[in-house]
């Protein structure tokens, strides 16, 4: 008799208990629009090697201008990306949006030069350019971002240990694609997601940060040093023993980052109706004396 086969990854399979459902990718910001800024300048191949030397010196240098003003668009654009998912941020160190704005501008305005001497016409480009780029992509966020009512050094403390738990994860994600293993670079996403919904509950309550700190640091560095010798190993001797170590510590470190943020979702909680109870004495006090 046939048998029908049943895994954890068969359609009627059973998943472990630290895995969540696959969300689909998000399509990035830094995509589409930007990307076009990297094709922009590359008509201009053509012109550069049928001019004159001082003309083909300003076409290059127009070129290099474009070229490094698409880059920092889009590694501002994932910057600012990064920002907005957060409730507790700094703001970018380098403004590179509004870099590249100014590069865009600098661009058009040496690939317009005619050596003629006149100077109009590669300025009203730069202008031009600049204000389509502000429209376009807009600015870099200029102020930091804190939870309402939680003081400027607990809100540094609190960015701090995220961008360098993200920093953990990143170096992660890259490991996994090195492995060519789909399945891997699934369950490091998935880690991921967990790990980040712990980060989103302490950006809400920075006085958490203690009860985390080593979740955030300690824990993501051991998983990220792990990912990378996994890497290592599944590109020199390819192990399937290796392979489900792996996974399982996964599973273990999703299942542990899973329930450290739920129990403080308890304690937050358990704060809100202490803070309830306290209210209503105070407001049944408050009615008593009004009678009285």
């Amino acid at each position: 008799m046939a048998q029908r086969y049943g895994g954890e990854f068969s359609p009627d399979g059973s998943q472990t208990s630290a895995s969540k459902p696959m969300k689909s990718p998000k399509r990035k910001r830094a995509g589409g629009r930007a990307n076009l800024l990297f094709i922009a300048p590359l008509p201009m191949i053509g012109a550069v090697f049928g001019s004159g030397p001082v003309e083909m010196t300003f076409k290059l240098a127009a070129m290099g201008a474009l070229l490094l003003a698409a880059w920092l668009t889009r590694e501002g654009l994932i910057a600012e990306e990064a920002y907005n998912a957060r409730r507790i941020a700094r703001r970018p160190a380098i403004p590179r949006k509004m870099f590249a704005a100014a590069l865009i501008g600098v661009g058009l305005a040496l690939g317009t030069f005619s050596g003629s001497g006149s100077v109009i016409e590669p300025v009203l480009y730069a202008v031009v350019g600049l204000v389509l780029h502000v429209l376009a992509f807009g600015i870099d966020p200029l102020k930091d971002k804190s939870a309402e009512g939680v003081d400027t050094f607990q809100t540094d403390r609190v960015a701090r240990a995220v961008e360098e738990a993200e920093a953990h994860l990143a170096a992660m994600s890259e490991a996994a694609r090195q492995t060519r293993d789909r399945q891997i670079e699934l369950r490091v996403n998935g880690f991921a997601d967990t790990a980040r919904d712990l980060f989103r509950t302490v950006e809400a309550d920075p006085r958490d940060l203690t009860s985390v700190r080593k979740y955030l640091s300690v824990y993501l560095l051991g998983a990220r040093d792990a990912t990378v010798k996994y890497a290592d190993l599944a590109e020199r001797a390819p192990s399937q023993e290796a392979r489900a170590d792996y996974l399982s510590l996964l599973d273990d470190l999703q299942q542990n980052f899973a329930d450290r943020t739920r129990k403080l979702m308890v304690n937050d909680k358990a704060d809100l109706d202490v803070e309830i109870g306290v209210l209503r004495d105070r407001l049944a006090r408050e009615g008593i004396r009004h009678t009285e």
